[in-house]
């Protein structure tokens, strides 16, 4: 993927996401299959990673042989109760995240994609590989967002 293909990526997939956190109290509650979760905890998963995907990018970016360590999203799910918590501010911090992990890629791309660090559980990667799993990341949970209220 190129790079303006990783922006273009990252402005489509924010314009499908944002209007979700509006959604009725019905809405946020239905899932997209059994035992899968609802509308509301995708969301709250989509800024937890947009505000984690920043943290890790001006890490590597900035510093040098970066070990970045993994996150169990169901333990933050579990622990945080994403299935009963508003999405109170959680609108304004995704929007923010995503607009500055646009800016990182957008001014760092050219100089630093083949930089290198590695993360805990996949071993050693880039920083192209990162940016692509920014960009692509919320593109998958969208699919499950629209699966979720066509049912």
């Amino acid at each position: 993927m190129t790079k303006t293909e990783l922006l273009k990526l990252l402005q489509d997939t924010k314009s499908a996401t944002i209007n979700h956190f509006d959604l009725s109290e019905n809405e946020l509650n239905k899932t997209y299959g059994d035992g899968k979760w609802t509308v509301r905890q995708i969301l709250h998963h989509l800024t937890d990673t947009e505000y984690l995907f920043l943290g890790r990018l001006k890490k590597i970016i900035a510093e040098p042989k970066q070990v970045i360590w993994a996150f169990n999203q169901d333990d933050w799910n579990n622990t945080f109760d994403y299935l009963n918590e508003p999405l109170t501010g959680k609108k304004e911090l995704y929007s923010l995240c995503r607009e500055m992990n646009y800016q990182l890629i957008e001014k760092y791309y050219d100089g630093y994609f083949q930089k290198e660090f590695v993360h805990s559980e996949t071993g050693l990667r880039t920083l192209y590989m990162e940016f692509e799993k920014v960009a692509e990341h919320n593109q998958s949970h969208n699919k499950q967002i629209k699966k979720a209220l066509k049912e």
